[in-house]
C-alpha cells in the first residue's frame, strides 16, 4: 500500500524546468564519446561490433554450411589461395610475364590503378554491410570450389586456340621439359607442402592459360590439315585389244615393288589408295615365287608359260608368263661399290623418313662383305661428301657417318647425283657392282627439277657402268613419278620403304636381287594367233609399254633382272568362239576360215624375250611357243604360286576399280589367296590377306 501511495505521489509531482548548465554538460559528454568512437572504430554509427579473425572464419563457415556447399573444397581452397598468392608474387618478381605481339593480356582487378578509387567511401548501413559480407562469402566459396573441382572439357573452338597459346607460353618460359611443364599442362590438386620452385612453375602454367588470350589465332600456330603433295604418274589401264587388228604386245619388265608398299601403308592408315598408286605388276612381283630357274649362270633366266581358266570370267582364260633369274650364290657375287646418296633436306625431318633411312642402311652395311666399298653423299641445298670411299672392313666408321646425319635445308638433288656419280667412278670396280643408291622422299626443289632433265642426266651417266636405284621414304611429299623415271633410266629398281621390316626385306633378304644385276634391258613381246585368240588384255605394265619396233632396237632402254628375281606377267585372253568377245568383228577384215597355208595355227601365242648381259651391248633372244600343252584344265590344278599371283592380280585390279573384276568380290580374292598361301616363311602372304580384309572393310565387299 505504501508503495502505491509513493508512486501516486511521484506521478503528481510537476516536471522541473530544464537547467541550462546540465544541458551543456550532457551535450559535451556526448560529443567526447562520439569523437572517441570515431578514432577507435571505422564502423559507422549503429553497425555491429567488429569481429575477430577467428569469429569471422566461424561466421564464414556457418554461412557456407547453410548454403550446402562442400566443406572439403572450401577448406582446401582457403588453404591454397594464400599459397597460390605467394607463389604468384614470387613468380612475378623473379620472372615477369612475357607476352608476344599476337597475345592479349586480360586485365585483372589487381592491375587496375588504386589512384582512381575515391579517397573515402560512404558509410554503409547495417543492412548493406550484412549484404556485402554475405556476397563476399558466397564469392569466396565459389572460388574455392572451382579451384579444386575437375576442369570441364573445353569447347573445340577454344581448345585449338587456348591450347596452342598455353604450349607457346610454356615453351618460352621453360627451355627444357621438367615436371613443372607437366603439372602446368594437366589438372592437379594444390599441395601445401610443395616447394616454391614447383609452385611457381604451376602458377606460370596456370597464368599462361588464364591470362594469355589471343585476340586472333596466330597464322603459324593454327593446326592446318596436312597437305598431300605426293606426285604420282597418271595412267589408264590397258584396254582390251582384238588379236586380228593388233596381235602384238610389247613391254619392258618391271621388278619394282614400290606400289605394293604404298598400297599397304594407305590401307593400314584406313584410306583406300588412289588408283594411280596401284601398279598391278608391282604388286604381283612384290612376292617371291618358286618359278623354275636356269641351271647355269650362262643362261640368266628361264621362262614358264601356262594357260588356265580365269576366276572372274568364265568366258576367258589367263596366260601366265613367269620368269626366274639365276640365283647367284654369295661366294659367286662380285665386289660391290656402293654410293649412298641420302636426302637430308628439311622435308626428311620426320620419324618415317631420315631416322628410318638410317636404320635401313645400317642393315645393308651389316649385309655387305668386308672388301665391298661404301661412300656417302648428302644433299640439302648443297651436296656434300660425308664419307669418302671406305671398305666395309671399317664398318664402325661407316655406321658412325650414317648415325651423324641430320636434316635441314632445301633439296638440291641434281648436285647430289653428280657428286655421287663422281665418287662411284673414283672407286669403280671392273667386273663388279657399281651402284648409286638414292634414298629420298622424292622432292627435288633446287637444281634440275624437271623429270625429263633428270632422265637425260641419268641416261648419260648409266653409260659409264654405274647403275642407280631409288628408295622412297615417308608420305605427303613423295615424288613417286620422279622415282620411277630415274630408276627406269638408271638401270635400277625403285622401292618404297615404310617400315623397318620392309627395309629388311629390300636390303637384306632381297639384297642379291636388289644389288646384283644378271640381265639388263629385258623386253617381252607376245604375238597372239587370231585363229585361237580373239581378244587379249595385259594386266598391269601400263607405264612400261613399248612400241612394237622397240623390241629389236638395242638402243631402247628396258628393265633389269637381279640375281634370283621373279617376274610375272599375266594376260587375260578370250579364246576364239567362246562368246566372251567385247569388240565387234571387222566387216571387211575377216581371216580365212580354213586358215590354209598358215603355219603354227594351233598355237595360242608366241612369247619372245630379249635381254642383254650386264657388260654387253648386244641383245640375245629367247622364244617360247604357247600351245595346248601349256593349258591347265582347272584353275585349282594350277600351282600354289600361280594361284596366289592371280589373287594378287585380282586384288590390284579391284583397287583400281576395273570393269573386269567389278563383280568379283574381296571374299573371292580372300578364298583364292588363303588356299594358295603355302608355307609363307616370311609372312608376306599372311600380310596380304590382312590387306584384303582391310580393303573389304573400307570399300565394302563389292
Amino acid at each position: 500500500m505504501m508503495v502505491d501511495n509513493e508512486l501516486n505521489r511521484l506521478r503528481d509531482i510537476a516536471t522541473p524546468a530544464p537547467g541550462t548548465d546540465a544541458k551543456t554538460r550532457a551535450f559535451e559528454a556526448a560529443m567526447r564519446a562520439y569523437d572517441l568512437d570515431e578514432k577507435t572504430s571505422p564502423a559507422s554509427q549503429g553497425s555491429a561490433n567488429g569481429l575477430r579473425l577467428t569469429e569471422r572464419a566461424q561466421k564464414l563457415w556457418s554461412e557456407i554450411m547453410q548454403k550446402k556447399l562442400f566443406a572439403t573444397p572450401a577448406i582446401a581452397g582457403l588453404v591454397a589461395l594464400p599459397i597460390a598468392g605467394y607463389a604468384a608474387i614470387y613468380m612475378l618478381q623473379e620472372q615477369p610475364f612475357y607476352s608476344g605481339g599476337d597475345e592479349k593480356i586480360t586485365e585483372t582487378l589487381a592491375d587496375k590503378p588504386v589512384a582512381n578509387a575515391p579517397p573515402t567511401a560512404r558509410p554503409l548501413t547495417v543492412a548493406e554491410a550484412d549484404k556485402r559480407k554475405k556476397a563476399d562469402a558466397d564469392a569466396e566459396s565459389r572460388d574455392a570450389a572451382e579451384a579444386l573441382a575437375p576442369a570441364s572439357p573445353p569447347k573445340p573452338e577454344s581448345n585449338a586456340m587456348g591450347g596452342l597459346v598455353q604450349q607457346d607460353m610454356l615453351a618460352r618460359n621453360a627451355p627444357e621439359p621438367s615436371p613443372r611443364e607437366a603439372l602446368a599442362g594437366g589438372s592437379s590438386t594444390a599441395a601445401p607442402a610443395a616447394d616454391g620452385a614447383t609452385q611457381a612453375g604451376r602458377m606460370r602454367g596456370a597464368e599462361s592459360k588464364l591470362m594469355a588470350q589471343p585476340s586472333t589465332a596466330p597464322a603459324d600456330q593454327m593446326p592446318l590439315p596436312e597437305q598431300n603433295r605426293d606426285r604420282v604418274e597418271d595412267f589408264k589401264s590397258n584396254p582390251v585389244r582384238a588379236a586380228l587388228e593388233d596381235p602384238v604386245s610389247t613391254f619392258s619388265i618391271d621388278v619394282d615393288t614400290a606400289s605394293y608398299s604404298f598400297v599397304r601403308r594407305s590401307l593400314r592408315e584406313g584410306v583406300v589408295p588412289q588408283a594411280d598408286t596401284v601398279r598391278v605388276e608391282e604388286m604381283i612381283n612384290y612376292f617371291p615365287y618358286d618359278w623354275k630357274g636356269p641351271d647355269v649362270a650362262s643362261t640368266p633366266f628361264n621362262s614358264t608359260v601356262s594357260v588356265m581358266p580365269t576366276p572372274w570370267n568364265q568366258h576367258t582364260r589367263l596366260m601366265h608368263v613367269a620368269i626366274k633369274g639365276f640365283d647367284a650364290k654369295p661366294a659367286e657375287q662380285p665386289k660391290a661399290n656402293l654410293v649412298f646418296l641420302i636426302d637430308v633436306s628439311g622435308s626428311m625431318n620426320e620419324q618415317d623418313k631420315l631416322p628410318l633411312l638410317q636404320s635401313a642402311f645400317r642393315l645393308l652395311v651389316n649385309k655387305l662383305k668386308p672388301d665391298d666399298t661404301v661412300s656417302i653423299v648428302t644433299y640439302a641445298g648443297d651436296a656434300g661428301t660425308v664419307l669418302e670411299p671406305t671398305k666395309v672392313s671399317e664398318k664402325d666408321k661407316i655406321l658412325n657417318a650414317i648415325d651423324t646425319l641430320a636434316p635441314g635445308g632445301s633439296t638440291a638433288g641434281e648436285a647430289g647425283i653428280k657428286e655421287a656419280y663422281r665418287l662411284a667412278q673414283k672407286s669403280f670396280v671392273n667386273e663388279g657392282i657399281n651402284r648409286v643408291m638414292l634414298a629420298t622422299d622424292g622432292d627435288f626443289n633446287v637444281g634440275q627439277t624437271d623429270d625429263d632433265d633428270l632422265k637425260r642426266l641419268i641416261e648419260k651417266e648409266r653409260k659409264t657402268g654405274v647403275f642407280l636405284s631409288v628408295f622412297g621414304f615417308g608420305r605427303g611429299n613423295l615424288n613417286d613419278q620422279m622415282m620411277q623415271t630415274i630408276a627406269q633410266n638408271g638401270n635400277g629398281t625403285a622401292a618404297y620403304i615404310d617400315t623397318l621390316a620392309e627395309a629388311e626385306k629390300v636390303l637384306v633378304e632381297d639384297a642379291s636381287s636388289t644389288l646384283f644385276t644378271i640381265a639388263k634391258d629385258v623386253k617381252i613381246q607376245v604375238e597372239f594367233n587370231p585363229q585361237k585368240v580373239s581378244e587379249y588384255r595385259l594386266i598391269g605394265y601400263e607405264t612400261r609399254a613399248l612400241n612394237r619396233e622397240d623390241f629389236n632396237n638395242d638402243r631402247v632402254d628396258a628393265g633389269e633382272i637381279g640375281s634370283g628375281h621373279s617376274v610375272t606377267a599375266i594376260y587375260e585372253i578370250t579364246p576364239k568362239g567362246n562368246g566372251g568377245e567385247q569388240i565387234d568383228p571387222l566387216r571387211y577384215g575377216q581371216a580365212a576360215v580354213n586358215n590354209g597355208g598358215v603355219a603354227n595355227a594351233d598355237e595360242y601365242a608366241f612369247v619372245k624375250i630379249r635381254y642383254k648381259l650386264p657388260n654387253e651391248d648386244a641383245s640375245k633372244l629367247i622364244t617360247t611357243p604357247v600351245t595346248s600343252a601349256n593349258e591347265v584344265a582347272d584353275f585349282d590344278q594350277a600351282s600354289t604360286d600361280q594361284r596366289f599371283s592371280v589373287a594378287v592380280a585380282a586384288f590390284g585390279q579391284k583397287l583400281r576399280d576395273e570393269d573386269a573384276t567389278a563383280k568379283f568380290g574381296y571374299d573371292k580374292i580372300m578364298e583364292i589367296a588363303t588356299a594358295a598361301r603355302g608355307t609363307d616363311p616370311f609372312g608376306y602372304r599372311s600380310e596380304f590377306l590382312s590387306l584384303v580384309r582391310l580393303a573389304s572393310a573400307l570399300g565394302g565387299n563389292r
